[in-house]
């Protein structure tokens, strides 16, 4: 097939790249038109028992949730004063002009109600409410905006705070967007400049363009057809642009180098093509499959925000390896000996058969066992602090402490004896009749700990619905705890759960569910994709365990920084929550996961090139990292630029991610690569390449 392609392409450099060309161009335009289709939520868990009580809520009882919460602060006079109820009501008569704004209820407006005040009596609760669609993320952000902006702050004798879903969900997505543009204008300019030390000359410099921006305006295409059927979130957005750069840097450096290799043997321009696709498209192929079989297991869960990135991570990896099979292969063609035109360091141009890293492969295969140990150690330390890991969800703490809406939402906390706001809903279908149970169990729910208070029984028809106030943020692990207490007593028939407590749990709940058919999945299809590529039984098995002990070290890493509070010298401050956004942690793991995989065929090409063509199992090490090593190396310095970038914003799961990415990348390409690979092959020999004869068939012959 590769051979085929090959000879293909050469034979139509001009017709190929110009189809191609016009394709993708095609493809960007329509696929832009997915930018007004995407939307900012997809964090629940639609077939749960909390989306069915939001369901009954909203269709039923025609139940609305506030989406700005106003604290109004008194100052030092009391909340019932005369002249504080009047300008209170002011506020309240002017929030509900507000474009959106359904209706308002307050202290002041329902005559005192004691819940919506304060512990010390000197502020109170003014909610907005909106008639807007359930999740619709966009509406509620604009509303939050337009609220905080017009009322934030000082009003006469009153101090008002703007927090709720709306301000929250602004504050966050907005401060994502300006975030990524500042790391963006960091990340472009550095990129570059690696990219012409790495390549040596200016031509070469500009190939992972011609794979990055073919993969991302093609991807954009898929996922304009996929919100034609489904809900995507924009920030899939953020992963296209990120893998489509980082596949783009990672294939181009594959593929251009090979073709320096062959042209430096002596090869016709055609000839190094052909052997060019042949032997690094190769390896393309299977190392983009293994990494979207990786991705694709993000498709396997409830949540619309991951299978978002499911979405995402599919379509980017299929146009970055039909980039770097198609157009590059082209263009080199056409360039020749020109792609080292613009040269800036020879060395980047003029491949080496021996060199730094082939002295390290030998001197580390000298000493195996010591290597090992001393890796495995250091991995171990870097993974121990994951036994402190905890989850919860994206909300107000994930701003910058000064932040107006971080603020607000802290003075719920501090100032007001429960959540009013986000209360747990209980809805009992068919409940007129059974008040007396119903008590019973209200009863026992109001003595579990974390309980504020239980609302009074409303009736719709033969329902029943009850809110119960907590005492603790809806989105944490004391609020999951509180939802699973709740649901374990002895409940009314068809009683349902709901709130945004119980949607946290119920999210957590379909991730802990769905994670181990997940990982399954990985570690299924990419053992057997690295089986097929190399023939082994045993590298396959070593891929995975220690990608996987990569992966734990790297989130002990992340977890000792942003749950326990450490190096923000080095990160940037953030607010310390002790817990850590579970789908970011999900995220990073498949993403990192996926591209160590990716170096690892890199890797594992060379030297079973190598080995086949007649050396020893030493020496195919040893040439196979010269030959590889600096490739890797190079792809991960620039891929952990591109996301270090993202350490610079002010919203912690953004920065999280950031540092997760660029430590994993850079372990993987200096520990794992450059010392436990050679280590071990070289203490299991010959057996490296083992697999039982039956099964040989179904291997893929080089």
């Amino acid at each position: 097939m590769f051979e085929r392609l090959g000879h293909f392409i050469v034979k139509r450099s001009k017709r190929v790249l110009i189809l191609f060309t016009l394709g993708i161009l095609l493809a960007g335009g329509i696929g832009s038109l997915a930018f007004g289709k995407l939307d900012s939520g997809g964090y629940s868990d639609l077939n749960s028992e909390s989306a069915k009580a939001a369901t009954y809520l909203s269709e039923k009882f025609k139940v609305e949730e506030p989406v700005v919460i106003l604290i109004i602060d008194s100052g030092d006079k009391s909340v019932d004063d005369a002249l504080i109820s009047q300008q209170a009501l002011a506020v309240e008569k002017e929030v509900g002009q507000i474009a959106g704004i359904s209706k308002t209820l307050s202290f002041w407006s329902t005559g005192g109600a004691p819940n919506l005040k304060s512990t010390d009596g000197k502020a109170a609760f003014l909610f907005a409410y909106a008639n807007t669609e359930v999740g619709d993320f966009d509406s509620i952000g604009q509303i939050g905006k337009d609220i905080q902006s017009a009322f934030d702050g000082k009003r006469g004798d009153l101090t008002i705070y703007a927090a709720g879903a709306g301000v929250v969900t602004y504050a966050i997505n907005h401060k994502i967007e300006r975030d990524l543009l500042l790391a963006e204008s960091i990340a472009i300019p550095l990129t570059f400049l690696l990219l012409i030390f790495v390549f040596g000359a200016l031509v070469a410099s500009a190939m992972p363009l011609v794979v990055g921006i073919s993969a991302i305006l093609g991807a954009f295409f898929i996922i304009y057809l996929i919100t034609l059927f489904t809900n995507v979130s924009i920030f899939a957005l953020n992963l296209i642009t990120g893998l489509g750069l980082g596949l783009g840097i990672d294939y181009a450096l594959l593929m251009v180098n090979r073709f320096r290799e062959e042209l430096h043997s002596g090869k016709s321009v055609e000839d190094s093509v052909r052997t060019t696709i042949n032997t690094a498209g190769k390896t393309v192929f299977y190392s983009g499959l293994t990494v979207l079989v990786t991705l694709s297991a993000l498709l396997f869960f409830p949540l619309d925000f991951l299978k978002s990135f499911g979405y995402a991570g599919v379509s980017v990896v299929t146009l970055a390896v039909l980039g770097a099979l198609i157009p590059l292969p082209a263009i080199m063609a056409l360039l020749g000996h020109k792609i080292n035109k613009g040269a800036v360091r020879k060395g980047g141009i003029t491949p080496k058969e021996d060199g730094r890293w082939a002295h390290t492969a030998r001197n580390v295969m000298k000493r195996p066992v010591p290597v090992v140990i001393g890796s495995l150690l250091l991995l171990g330390v870097m993974a121990a602090p994951i036994t402190n890991i905890a989850f919860a969800q994206v909300d107000s703490r994930v701003l910058p402490a000064s932040d107006p809406a971080a603020i607000g939402s802290a003075k719920i906390t501090e100032r007001f004896s429960g959540f009013e706001g986000s209360p747990i809903e209980v809805v009992i279908p068919n409940g007129v009749g059974r008040e007396s149970e119903v008590n019973a169990f209200l009863s026992t729910v109001a003595k579990v700990e974390g309980i504020a208070r239980v609302g009074e029984i409303e009736t719709y028809g033969s329902d029943l619905r009850i809110q119960v106030i907590p005492g603790q943020s809806s989105r944490t692990m004391d609020a999951e705890r509180l939802i699973k207490q709740i649901r374990a007593l002895d409940k009314p028939d068809g009683a349902l759960i709901g709130g945004a407590a119980a949607d946290f749990t119920d999210s957590q709940s379909g991730i802990s569910r769905t994670l181990p058919l997940a990982l399954g999945w990985i570690a299924f299809w990419v053992m057997i994709l690295i089986f097929i590529f190399t023939g082994s039984i045993i590298l396959p098995i070593k891929a995975v365990l220690l990608n996987a002990l990569s992966l734990t070290a790297t989130l002990g890493a992340v977890t000792w920084i942003f749950i326990d509070g450490n190096l923000k010298w080095l990160v940037g401050d953030f607010t310390v929550t002790g817990t850590l956004d579970s789908g970011t942690v999900i995220l990073v793991a498949v993403v990192v996961f996926g591209l160590s995989m990716d170096y690892e065929l890199f890797l594992l090409s060379r030297i079973r090139e190598e080995h086949m063509a007649g050396k020893s199992n030493i020496e195919s090490v040893a040439t196979g990292l010269q030959r590889s090593a600096r490739i890797i190396t190079a792809a991960a310095l620039l891929l952990a630029v591109v996301f270090a970038a993202f350490m610079t914003s002010g919203v912690t799961s953004i920065k999280m991610l950031g540092f997760g990415v660029s430590l994993a990348v850079l372990l993987d390409a200096t520990l794992i690569r450059a010392l436990l690979v050679p280590a071990l092959m070289r203490l299991f020999g010959e057996t490296n390449w083992w697999a039982p004869k039956p099964l040989r068939r179904f291997t893929m012959t080089h």
